[in-house]
């Protein structure tokens, strides 16, 4: 089967994605894995995500007036893929009631835990939250911190709790900016229940009422 239709099927749905179609996201980076030697299988899976942006073109992002602070929501899942072994970071930030940054990416290392893939997926996602922030604070509008939801409490008790530090020497030292952020009052961590966190399109599957 001849890659080149499907990759430019792929480059179709990445458009889309990046674009304001957020809710593929996911979907468009399993797909995307196989653009090398893509199958049967696989062309049924990018048929069935172009018939959901059929099904769904008028869905768009909708701002409301409200000024708001950005919100975030990250969460990861934990060695989704199959063929490496690396898990899966997905994060998301509204402001004014609507997405303005998204992201589904595997992370570039093996982790031993769950708590370890979320960790490395708030590292991510708070590295985009102070660029974030730059940003607001040169179009006249400072907000103090930014809010981080979290649906692992182990994660968070390991970006603020110093107890913690003495059973993570494995992981990469650049991973600890978290706690440099943290500590510095840039970005609040916090718990969010799993039904209520957005980010879990961007790792996996969901039922359709979650989507």
């Amino acid at each position: 089967m001849s890659h080149v239709p499907y990759a430019n099927a792929i480059g179709n749905l990445m458009y889309a994605m990046v674009s304001t179609r957020l809710d593929i996201s996911h979907a468009v980076g399993v797909v995307s894995r196989f653009m090398e030697n893509p199958n049967e299988e696989h062309w049924q899976a990018v048929k069935w995500v172009l018939r959901y942006l059929r099904g769904t073109s008028d869905h768009c992002i909708v701002f409301n007036a409200s000024e708001g602070s950005i919100y975030r929501y990250l969460d990861a899942d934990y060695s989704g893929d199959l063929d490496e072994r690396r898990s899966t970071t997905g994060y998301v930030f509204t402001l004014a009631g609507g997405t303005i940054r998204w992201m589904s990416k595997l992370q570039e290392t093996v982790v031993l835990s769950t708590t370890e893939a979320e960790y490395i997926a708030a590292l991510d996602a708070s590295k985009e939250a102070v660029w974030l922030k730059g940003l607001l604070n040169e179009i006249g509008r400072t907000p103090e911190k930014v809010d981080v939801v979290c649906d692992s409490q182990s994660a968070i008790h390991l970006a603020i709790n110093l107890a913690y530090h003495s059973k993570t020497k494995h992981i990469y030292v650049r991973c600890h900016l978290l706690r440099h952020v943290i500590s510095g009052g840039k970005v609040a961590l916090n718990k969010v229940h799993t039904w209520e966190n957005c980010a879990d399109i961007f790792i996996k599957r969901v039922t359709v009422e979650k989507l």
